[in-house]
């Protein structure tokens, strides 16, 4: 059994335009309400989430009395915009760059005494809009059948809904062209959606069966999994992955997947685990018995945790530190515990909302906060045996992970808490692991600061932080959605991009001249594979469709491991 994702499949262009201006007014808007003019898209999982936000949709102008309305991707009327004015209501225009293109094509050839065709879905909004910029002169037409129940037209001007099937369009005008003697036609199908069309006609040829993930009510998916199903390939069309359990997906090897311009990655996501989970039950074997353990232990944040002592184990050969259990037990420990406690701090903010964890943490939700209370207190009591000084260090840092995460500030302010600031997430993070491997070792023998301890702290933070800060390139739009401000939502992927590329290279630069300066062991230079791993993670990001969140999560924390290893063979060899 093999999965195949559409690479167009999730929000086009102008969907995600409009949601990402939602959510920037929604970070800046104080206590000023905020309205959609109906539903923003058409996928009414986002917006749930969106309501959870007070970002409202309302069906009639009338119901908003004030604050701001959003005009959704779809566009409006000019009749409409003029009640929005009349009512003095704050305005900002989300409406998709192509719709705006059909309306200017539609209100010039109108003003020329065109009679104008649109082709598309009578009731769907969008071409509700593009009626109104045709002065009274505008018809739509659903099907090729319907031109022949037109009446005789001198001039016609012809164009299309922006997710129009592209191949149905063809037909119409065909039939038109041939029907009246003088048809200007224009081609204004979003380029988007007829890649993504084309796309699914592919895939669907390829695959055994065929799933067409979005919103019921969402046209242009249910144009997808039309064009699929007249390739003759068995056909779902599902909004959510509790759809997809009805279905006897065992039954078929090569599985395809594509979804509307209005489904956000997050839902995909979900689809593509479960199908991944659900083929790792399938197959049998030790190999297939040792990827299944990999994948619990990412899960359950153990592979962290393991994750952590490597780091640790790293952190202190490249100081010239004896090695001590205890300190990378205590490292593995707290790791532990700070990962599994912050996920269930803020259930609204937390990553198990709609991640591959979901499930399982909300299923035994008593037994993970158990262990992780255990395990805190199990890496301080480690902490206290190595010294008093290493124990405190470690009960300042959990206090202030404490006080990250409470309510410091009055419920009206922006910033409540230390966790909402800008970025603080993958800074806090990284400096916390930096401390726990590289600090912790060092004041267990002396309070001095030593240009080992900055090399390892350095190395340890920036292995993390690039860690944190891709997977969180992969989360963006969820975050977004959620209201999370991650590095890469505030600077934007591409920006956080050339972030990690400068770390890496500050880190290259470190780990090279560490040991020649007499500063670290010679265990720099193999250090340098997690550097190396770094771009290799780059381009896993680049290719996140080939992969369920699960193993890529797995595949960017294996930079720890890769650590841990390095290390022990330079235990060893050196």
């Amino acid at each position: 059994m093999g999965i195949k994702l559409a690479k167009t499949a999730g929000f086009c262009m102008g969907v995600r335009r409009a949601v990402d201006m939602v959510l920037d007014i929604a970070q800046r808007r104080g206590n000023e309400k905020i309205h959609t003019y109906g539903p923003l898209i058409h996928n009414p999982q986002t917006i749930e989430i969106l309501r959870k936000r007070e970002i409202i949709p309302a069906d009639n102008i009338d119901e908003i009395e004030e604050g701001t309305i959003v005009i959704r991707a779809h566009g409006i009327s000019p009749l409409e915009r003029n009640k929005i004015n009349e009512k003095k209501l704050k305005i900002i225009d989300a409406t998709c760059p192509k719709v705006v293109r059909v309306q200017a094509i539609i209100k010039k050839h109108a003003s020329l005494d065109y009679t104008i065709l649109i082709v598309g879905d009578r009731e769907h909004p969008e071409v509700d809009g593009l009626l109104g910029y045709s002065d009274s002169r505008g018809m739509v037409i659903g099907n090729k059948d319907e031109v022949d129940t037109l009446p005789e037209l001198d001039k016609v001007c012809i164009v299309a809904q922006t997710t129009q099937n592209t191949e149905e369009y063809k037909d119409i005008v065909d039939r038109v062209t041939e029907k009246f003697p003088e048809v200007l036609v224009f081609n204004t199908i979003c380029d988007s959606t007829e890649k993504r069309q084309a796309e699914v006609k592919e895939l669907s040829a390829e695959m055994d069966v065929m799933l067409i993930v979005g919103g019921k009510n969402s046209a242009n998916t249910k144009r997808l999994a039309r064009i699929s199903e007249l390739q003759g390939t068995p056909t779902f069309h599902i909004e959510t992955v509790d759809e997809l359990k009805k279905i006897a997906i065992d039954r078929y090897d090569k599985i395809g997947i594509s979804a509307g311009a209005s489904t956000p990655n997050w839902i995909i996501e979900k689809i593509v685990d479960y199908i991944t989970s659900f083929q790792e039950e399938q197959k049998k074997g030790r190999k297939r018995g040792l990827l299944n353990l990999w994948l619990f232990a990412v899960i359950a944040d153990i592979y962290s945790a393991v994750g952590a002592g490597c780091l640790s184990l790293a952190s202190i050969l490249l100081q010239g530190l004896n090695v001590n259990i205890l300190n990378i037990l205590t490292a593995s420990f707290y790791v532990y515990s700070m990962h599994m406690l912050n996920r269930f701090t803020d259930r609204k903010q937390s990553s198990i909302i709609n991640s591959f964890r979901e499930e399982s943490y909300l299923r035994h939700e008593k037994i993970y906060v158990t262990i992780a209370i255990i395990s805190l207190l199990m890496a301080l009591t480690f902490s206290f045996i190595t010294g008093l000084t290493p124990f405190l260090l470690l009960l300042s840092i959990s206090c202030f992970g404490v006080l990250y995460n409470a309510r410091i500030l009055p419920q009206n302010r922006r910033f409540k808490r230390l966790r909402d600031l800008p970025g603080s997430k993958n800074v806090s993070m990284a400096a916390a692991w930096a401390i726990v491997v590289a600090v912790v070792p060092q004041v267990e023998i002396s309070l001095n600061i030593t240009p080992a301890m900055i090399v390892a702290f350095l190395f340890a933070f920036g292995v993390v932080f690039v860690r944190s800060a891709m997977s969180d390139m992969v989360d963006i739009q969820s975050d977004r959605l959620i209201g999370r401000e991650t590095i890469p939502v505030v600077i934007g992927e591409e920006n956080t991009r050339k972030l990690i590329m400068a770390i890496s290279f500050f880190l290259t630069v470190v780990l090279v001249m560490a040991h020649p300066t007499g500063w670290t062991s010679s265990l720099s230079f193999a250090l340098l594979a997690c550097v190396f791993y770094v771009w290799i993670c780059l381009k896993l990001c680049d290719k996140r469709a080939e992969f369920s969140g699960v193993v890529l999560e797995g595949l960017l924390e294996t930079n720890y491991i890769i650590a841990g290893l390095g290390a022990f063979l330079w235990l060893i060899l050196v």
